[in-house]
């Protein structure tokens, strides 16, 4: 347990629990084994930014990961999005605080030997309250340079990426594989627009009660007889019905044919 307090007018500290992430080999890509301490009940206020500026007196931090709940990472090939891949987390969190090296994780564990530490300091202070609110606000501001030329690339990587996938399509068309088989793709006709999500619920519920009036029906021989034979009994008894009111008609005199 590591006591932490917001700011030196604060009584009580608050208390983080580290240890060192161990996991499977290969199965957190992310956060390394052995460079990679665990960090439990991170407050709201406590952000990357002063999550590494804590650690980063046992050695080097090199990435800090705060998530809303335990989890394997995986390895980010890009940064993430500015506009489009923005999410807030509330409540207290889990961080993942990576170092360059090993023996930054032992002096952390060291730390709570140690008094208190500050989390709000004068020359790196937190923001809250309302000069957390404006900055939250003046950042959620969206600039249309920045806008446009983010989705520019996103665009040009997008295109660059059909490009290569087509290329190796034709490359690929006509040559078979180790088993012999060749594959065939249809050219010729461009592809339908994608259908909503309420024709999409629309057509099961179609494909479903048709599958519902055929399931089992007419499945075997004597089924499929048996239904014949209750039809035209039924076409039977309905032309002798016809005949009778026929007949009752003419009777009444009511009958008129033309």
């Amino acid at each position: 347990a590591l006591a932490v307090k917001f700011a030196e007018r604060q009584r009580s500290p608050h208390c983080l629990l580290v240890k060192e992430h161990q996991v499977r080999e290969g199965t957190d890509t992310a956060h390394p084994a052995r460079r990679t301490l665990f960090v439990l009940n991170v407050p709201p206020y406590c952000g990357p930014d002063s999550l590494s500026r804590l650690f980063s007196r046992c050695g080097h931090v090199q990435s800090v990961d705060i998530c809303d709940k335990p989890g394997p990472g995986e390895k980010k090939d890009k940064s993430t999005s500015k506009f489009f891949d923005h999410k807030t987390l509330k409540g207290f969190q889990v961080a993942y605080v990576v170092f360059r090296k090993p023996a930054a994780i032992q002096a952390a564990k060291a730390l709570s030997q140690q008094g208190p530490l500050l989390i709000s300091t004068e020359s790196h202070p937190v923001k809250t309250g309302i000069s957390k609110w404006i900055a939250s606000y003046e950042a959620s501001i969206v600039d249309p340079k920045e806008l446009k030329a983010e989705v520019d690339a996103y665009m040009q990587d997008y295109d660059k990426k059909m490009a290569e996938e087509e290329a190796k399509a034709a490359k690929e068309e006509g040559v078979p594989d180790e088993e012999g088989w060749v594959k065939v793709t249809r050219k010729g006709r461009k592809p339908g627009l994608p259908r909503t999500e309420a024709a999409n619920l629309r057509l099961l519920e179609k494909e479903k009660q048709k599958r519902a009036r055929k399931e089992l029906l007419n499945f075997y021989a004597w089924q499929h007889r048996e239904t014949k034979r209750e039809h035209i009994a039924q076409l039977r008894k309905k032309f002798e019905e016809d005949k009778q009111r026929i007949a009752l008609m003419r009777a009444q005199r009511k009958f008129r044919p033309y």
